[in-house]
């Protein structure tokens, strides 16, 4: 069986032996030397001002909100994971749906306007598939009508967008350290900012409130990464620029051998120097997909739907049509893609597809 990703894994005597560390000093929680390590490693590589190490990539989203105050309503995209959306109503506020650019898949920047109101307080945008949104327009929308702006840049490890990583546009970025994802923590994530105010107000925020043993700033809430997460990191962290180069190796046979099968894909925006983090297809119909998909299935290779459903037609909302987010959510399909992937595998994958699709 194939999946669509697979987790990487590090030696695990390498592993053992970071994890040693901790388990010398009897220390493998409350942010011991592991994971100090770890975000100094991740600052330096990534070339960010601040960083906070969090248990998962979901609590960023939510501490996100709660360090800016956020209240009322908060513009979002209705193509990403569900996290994005249910952070939004976890945290008491309204999501209002923008539909998607129909080519980069990310929130369209130009409907944004004519969906603020007076209670809209910030912009919840998803970097799609590491594809960076519009941040210069998102940026100058945010300004004029005085709102903040979360970028949920779960996909976007490594990701960097006119020479500065893409964790450093917006007012806070948050990623996830997924197993699934290129770097891992086995569970984990990461939030971001270029505000030391902010990034006080978050470590506070994911620590409980504490200030020292006897005092605390405020609320807070418990979201902070422990050593056994952080040693995962540090023991796949030395491999890193070979993982981005085996995906990168595996974007560009699936580009050569899926030439002229009239699929669409995602167009990178310009000035975009990308991670590979997934390979999307997009097919002209729903019943198409759903017959590549089987045939995939049958062969033992399992690709996903991603971001399947819309989230605006999650149980839980009162939402508006959004007719492209609709369509695509119906008719892509992200195929396998992991380090160590075998080419053998994408080119059995490739010729299942160009037979169901290229007539």
């Amino acid at each position: 069986m194939i999946p669509v990703t697979k987790t990487f894994l590090p030696p695990q005597i390498e592993y053992n032996r970071i994890l040693k560390r901790a388990w010398d000093d009897a220390w493998i929680t409350n942010r011991g030397v592991l994971v100090k390590e770890l975000e100094e490693k991740l600052k330096n590589f990534l070339k960010v001002r601040n960083i906070i190490a969090t248990t998962n990539g979901t609590l960023p989203l939510q501490l996100a909100i709660k360090s800016l105050g956020l209240k009322g309503e908060i513009i979002t995209t209705p193509f990403s994971y569900v996290a994005t959306t249910s952070s939004i109503v976890w945290e008491n506020c309204k999501p209002v749906f923008v539909d998607i650019h129909r080519e980069y898949l990310c929130i369209d920047e130009l409907k944004i306007e004519e969906a603020i109101t007076q209670d809209t307080t910030a912009i919840l945008a998803t970097h799609v598939f590491g594809n960076p949104c519009n941040v210069e327009v998102i940026g100058e929308i945010a300004k004029k009508h005085g709102l903040k702006v979360i970028y949920d840049a779960a996909h976007c490890f490594g990701v960097s967008y006119k020479g500065k990583s893409v964790f450093e546009y917006g007012d806070i970025s948050t990623c996830s350290f997924h197993a699934t994802k290129l770097f891992h923590t086995g569970e984990g994530g990461a939030v971001f900012t270029g505000d030391d105010e902010l990034h006080h107000s978050l470590f506070y925020h994911h620590n409980f409130g504490h200030k020292g043993q006897e005092d605390f700033y405020g609320l807070g809430i418990n979201a902070k990464m422990s050593e056994l997460q952080a040693a995962m990191g540090l023991a796949v962290f030395p491999y890193l620029e070979e993982i981005l180069a085996g995906r990168r190796n595996i974007v560009q046979l699936y580009d050569e051998l899926l030439a002229g099968s009239g699929l669409g894909t995602i167009k990178l925006r310009e000035g975009t120097s990308w991670n590979n983090s997934y390979y999307p297809v997009i097919f002209e119909n729903e019943k198409h997909l759903v017959e590549v998909r089987d045939a995939l299935n049958k062969a033992g290779y399992y690709p996903r739907r991603y971001f399947y459903p819309s989230l605006n037609n999650l149980n839980y909302l009162d939402s508006n049509e959004m007719p492209c987010a609709n369509s695509i959510s119906k008719r892509i399909l992200c195929l396998p893609l992991f380090y160590g992937l075998n080419a053998i595998d994408i080119k059995e994958v490739c010729i299942i597809i160009k037979n169901l699709t290229v007539q």
